[in-house]
């Protein structure tokens, strides 16, 4: 018998198995006429998939279902597939990626999207877990393919098809560009990819969203009939009935109090003592010294700096030996200051790439309000830990100097050339 896909053409789940077929040169032939909540409710199909859930591939040895799963299968049907990559390793790899992509991105884009379209109930919390984590899964593939075409290897496998179908939701419903701008890697990567001929004649033109859908608010449960009122004994005094009435409309309503949004937890940073230092006039200063540097600037951080509310650290990427390539190493630096936007109000940093060839260095310099690294900032920006970091000992000339030399983007520093100076303020 043919293969037989039970599912609708436009779901990012079906299009999976028909993606991979068009690769694989293998027939699928898709169910016609599938109403949803109709087709997926019938006896034959729970007896396929007693979830009901879209796709089932019908297969001469009896039913599959979950869509990575069917991918797979399709995709198994050609001998040394190069859709499962060229070696054991690059296999395992792509199985890396689906996983990743499943659990990290299409998981987390779903939390994202269901409440809004009514599937499940809107919560502001649990969406702003979703969108930091799905940004976190973003960072990370973006990370890749800052050096890399394709997912794995130098063609398409199956760890982008699936990935590509994971993204297809997300960037036709709910990541609008201003979203996207901030992963260029994986916004290239998308483009390409539904571009390519075998996605092209199942996407046809892709576009992405310009707005977010707002969420749906769900009925309030209807109000319980109250019991018959009792009529109000005579002797009973004028003046309790008055207090009563008198109650605020909230003690009657408790669930209004709940409804109320509730302030905004304060960073810890805030609470700390006023310091002298006002990070902003260093920053004006930093950015309007255009000559005589050493004397406007380093001498006006260091009339400013002050030692009790704020703390200098020097970092040294720990892995500089893998820094072989140029534009690589830039962008590795450039994602970093990106995600580190969300200490802006706190932090100042100068990141150094060093070196006239590879391997680069990178080294920085940072100024965090505290007297440590504030620990929002290591939980949120995963690449704090792949720096070794060391507080500075101002009372140590020779750091001190550092320090200037950093700030200043001197060269050579340290004997060497800058290839690069980033500063983030």
């Amino acid at each position: 018998m043919a293969l037989v896909l039970h599912g609708v053409r436009t779901n990012k789940n079906v299009l999976k198995a028909l993606i991979a077929a068009e690769y694989t040169g293998v027939e699928v032939e898709l169910v016609q006429n599938f109403e949803m909540g109709v087709s997926n409710r019938t006896p034959e199909f729970l007896k396929m998939n007693p979830l009901g859930k879209i796709p089932v591939l019908e297969t001469p040895d009896g039913p599959i279902f979950e869509s990575n799963a069917i991918a797979r299968y399709v995709t198994n049907l050609k001998k040394d597939n190069p859709l499962f990559g060229s070696s054991l390793f690059e296999n395992g790899l792509i199985d890396q990626w689906i996983d990743f992509s499943s659990l990290e991105i299409d998981a987390n884009i779903l939390r994202w999207w269901k409440p809004r379209r009514g599937f499940s109930v809107y919560l502001p919390l649990v969406e702003e877990a979703a969108i930091t984590a799905l940004k976190r899964a973003l960072n990370a593939l973006n990370a890749h393919l800052a050096s890399n075409t394709y997912l794995v290897g130098h063609s398409v496998t199956l760890a982008d098809i699936i990935t590509t179908c994971n993204l297809l939701l997300g960037f036709s419903v709910m990541l609008t560009k201003s979203f996207t701008s901030e992963f260029p890697h994986v916004e290239r990567y998308y483009w390409t990819m539904v571009n390519q001929p075998n996605f092209r004649k199942l996407l046809g033109e892709v576009k992405q969203t310009e707005t977010i859908p707002p969420p749906v608010e769900f009925a309030k449960k209807p109000a319980q009939p109250n019991e018959a009122v009792k009529p109000k004994a005579k002797n009973e005094p004028k003046k309790e009935a008055k207090k009563e009435s008198s109650k605020p409309k909230a003690e009657e309503t408790p669930e209004a109090e709940e409804e109320a949004p509730k302030p905004k937890p304060k960073n810890p940073l805030d609470l700390l003592p006023p310091s002298k230092m006002i990070l902003d006039e260093w920053k004006r200063l930093y950015s309007n010294t255009k000559t005589n540097f050493r004397e406007v600037a380093i001498k006006g951080f260091w009339d400013m700096y002050d030692p009790e509310g704020y703390s200098l650290w020097f970092c040294n990427y720990k892995y500089n030996d893998e820094n072989t390539i140029s534009f690589v190493t830039l962008n590795k630096v450039g994602g970093f200051l990106q995600r580190m936007d969300l200490a802006r109000k706190y932090a100042f940093g100068k990141m150094l790439v060093i070196g006239s060839e590879p391997p680069y260095k990178v080294k920085g310099l940072w100024l965090f309000r505290g007297q440590e690294i504030p620990q929002f900032i290591i939980d949120e920006c995963y690449d704090m830990e792949l720096y070794e970091w060391t507080k500075v000992d101002t009372s140590d000339e020779n750091q001190k100097e550092r320090v200037n030399q950093m700030i200043e983007d001197q060269e050579p520093f340290e004997g060497e050339a800058l290839l690069d100076a980033k500063c983030f303020k």
